[in-house]
């Protein structure tokens, strides 16, 4: 077991962290807000301090093994969790610890699920490094690593990073490059986020709120800046948010081969195909069934449909209105939207539209096999034949998942809420989205819940992220043997 490395990755974190404050601590200062910048600048300085371990404990390889590479994943997470939260605590803003730790978990996994009954009360210093760690934590903290740090090298030993933060069933390199991959997966980030920005902009958006709300949009995450999320703006500032939500909820790679000029490869990928159509036709069914609401208006009802559905699939977690007060049949479709969730390679959550369609392929290839048993019948997508291996993580991952929401809803259900908001509230974590219903619903929080169901939705909110094995190998005794 190579600790000093997974040890040097941590401390790597850190260092990026403190200098990913710095601005937070520079709009504090410049606004007058003392404790703010007081509760940033301690926190610059204990993970700068915290980094300078591998100056005195350097690796002799910097090598990693697939295990490692999971290993340092999880535990990367979770120290910059409980680092990103010290601004909020030594600031006095949230004063509870635990709070901290999930309002941040939250953040960086882009949750978007909020402790917070009065968000424009907090200091706008620290209101914009609750929303950067969306953006920060949509592609990933440690490809951001690896686009801007010259790492290990040999074996392609931070594939192994890399698989395990990034989103979907399977997960290869752009290019031969590991860094150079990582790094045109940020200029596309940073491009998309920049172009929002300034549509945001020319609609009249202040400029602080567009680059909150642009972080929230493009990490998937859904932190909002006002207590009624995105409902106070201009449809057309809505109407922009409904587009480039439904555009990081889409896999990288699409946007890569379109600067390719690959146009065949990406009209001929099944999973876009699907997420486009999922999208479209929860969209109109649920414009259908909420025109009653909205005396008939067709426009209107659209328009609310679609900004809902864009931010519950890709699980941003944003809100035009409070779709808690929506018919039964629009508000299940949107609970089901938050388990299927985005693309693989995407910053969006939920299980995936890849998974999704790699379950419903198997499926119907096991029922053929109940109709011939001697048939040889293979998985294809995109015309490429899966590996069986995937299909096996598949099963796995979803026995897992079913597992953790399971238990998690059990733990939760100890606070005596209404069956709505158990459920809703695990899945909701479960699958990074943020809102779920009734009382932990668009335009309420998570305030009132148990320290310890904070602490099991916190969990939830990081297996999910990354997607549930990571995490579960820190538990496993096994995994931290030396051989």
């Amino acid at each position: 077991m190579n600790y000093k490395m997974i040890l040097r990755l941590i401390c790597y974190i850190l260092r990026v962290e403190a200098v990913c404050l710095v601005p937070p601590l520079g709009i504090s200062l410049f606004l007058g807000e003392r404790d703010a910048a007081l509760g940033a600048g301690l926190t610059i300085l204990l993970c700068g301090a915290l980094s300078l371990t591998t100056c005195f404990l350097p690796p002799r390889t910097k090598e990693i093994s697939p295990r490692e590479g999971f290993l340092s994943v999880a535990l990367c997470w979770v120290v910059v969790s409980l680092a990103g939260g010290l601004p909020f605590f030594f600031s006095g803003a949230i004063p509870n610890f635990i709070d901290c730790f999930f309002e941040t978990v939250s953040g960086f996994t882009t949750t978007g699920s909020s402790i917070l009954t009065d968000v424009e009360a907090m200091p706008k210093g620290l209101l914009y490094w609750r929303s950067f760690t969306h953006w920060l934590g949509g592609m990933g903290v440690l490809v951001f690593l690896l686009a801007v740090v010259p790492m290990g090298k040999g074996r392609n030993s931070l594939l192994h990073v890399m698989r395990a933060e990034s989103p979907g069933p399977q997960v290869d390199k752009l290019v031969p490059t590991l860094q150079k991959s990582a790094k045109i997966l940020y200029t596309i980030y940073i491009a998309m986020t920049l172009i929002q920005i300034t549509l945001l902009l020319l609609g009249g958006m202040p400029l602080f709120d567009s680059l909150t709300i642009s972080f929230g949009t493009a990490g998937t995450g859904g932190f909002a800046i006002k207590n009624d999320s995105m409902a106070g703006y201009s449809t057309y500032l809505q109407a922009v948010c409904t587009v480039f939500m439904a555009l990081f909820g889409v896999n990288f790679s699409i946007y890569y081969l379109v600067l390719l000029r690959q146009f065949g490869k990406v009209l001929h990928n099944e999973e876009l195909w699907l997420y486009l159509g999922i999208m479209a036709g929860a969209t109109a069914l649920i414009t259908w069934d909420i025109a009653p609401q909205y005396n008939g208006d067709l426009g209107q009802s659209l328009h609310h449909a679609a900004f809902q559905v864009s931010s519950i699939m890709t699980t941003t977690g944003f809100a035009t209105t409070d779709f808690n007060l929506w018919p039964p049949f629009s508000k299940m479709i949107l609970v089901t939207l938050m388990i299927v969730g985005a693309c693989a390679g995407s910053t969006g959550g939920g299980i995936k539209a890849a998974r999704v369609l790699l379950l419903f392929k198997s499926g119907r290839r096991s029922l053929k096999r109940i109709i011939r048993p001697r048939q040889v019948a293979q998985v294809h997508v995109d015309g490429q034949l899966v590996d069986e291996s995937v299909i096996h993580n598949t099963y796995s991952y979803m026995v897992f998942y079913s597992i953790t929401a399971i238990l998690s809803m059990l733990v939760v259900a100890l606070d005596e809420q209404s069956l709505e908001t158990t459920i809703t509230g695990v899945l909701t974590c479960l699958n990074n989205v943020g809102p779920g219903m009734d009382m932990v619903g668009p335009m309420s929080n998570f305030a009132h819940l148990s320290w310890l169901s904070k602490l099991v939705l916190s969990f939830d909110m990081l297996l999910g992220r990354l997607e549930i094995f990571p995490m579960l190998l820190l538990f496993m005794p096994g995994a931290w043997k030396r051989s």
